[in-house]
């Protein structure tokens, strides 16, 4: 899917919300696998926009209310991040959608985690509706982006079982040690080259050794 990256791999980060996700790639492959050269945030005073500037990340704030549509808004993101040489985006709690016309400049280089076993509970609140629908096992999926909502070919999957929860921030206390391993672990088999589609079947991803 992506040619192998010989040197630290230039990713973005965006972020609307606290930043757990951003921290675990700044513990894990920042200045390793990856380099993280922009955060980019939804939101003014997302507290992710303060993790990644004690780490020296360069950080832009991308209000909805600043721009004519969804597009525009788009191409500014795009045209920032590009001006950074990014050749990942990771969606880490980003609580927008993306257009075609940004995924097409990243193709196949846009990765999202999300709080569901997909393709079950898409969208927003996931764990919510997963509370509603009574499952007893929930989990964490990795995958690329596409114009759908959480449609994109997975990369990475991990469940943990809680047959008595009721309360989505004790399943979100319970992911969160999932997110924080199978992201970083895209992003490094991103960095090396080791994800690809399998021929027979498109929307599966391999990921080699």
């Amino acid at each position: 899917m992506v040619p192998r990256v010989p040197e630290q791999l230039p990713i973005a980060v965006l972020v609307s919300g606290t930043g757990t996700n951003l921290q675990a790639l700044l513990d894990t492959v920042h200045g390793h696998e990856a380099q993280i050269v922009a955060v980019a945030s939804s939101v003014a005073d997302a507290p992710a926009l303060a993790r990644a500037a004690e780490h020296g990340v360069p950080t832009a704030v991308f209000l909805r209310s600043e721009y004519p549509d969804r597009q525009t808004r788009d191409g500014a993101i795009a045209d920032w991040l590009e001006g950074k040489g990014v050749r990942l985006v990771v969606l880490a709690g980003y609580m927008e959608l993306l257009g075609e016309a940004f995924l097409g400049r990243f193709t196949d280089a846009v990765i999202n985690v999300h709080p569901s076993l997909l393709p079950a509970f898409p969208g927003l609140e996931a764990i919510g509706q997963a509370l509603a629908y009574g499952v007893k096992v929930f989990g964490v999926t990795v995958h690329i982006v596409d114009a759908g909502v959480d449609s994109g070919p997975v990369i990475s999957q991990c469940a943990v079982e809680l047959p008595h929860v009721s309360d989505p921030e004790e399943v979100l206390q319970a992911l969160r040690p999932l997110e924080h391993t199978l992201l970083p672990d895209a992003v490094r088999l991103f960095a090396r080259g080791a994800l690809r589609p399998d021929p027979e079947n498109p929307r599966r991803i391999i990921c080699e050794p």
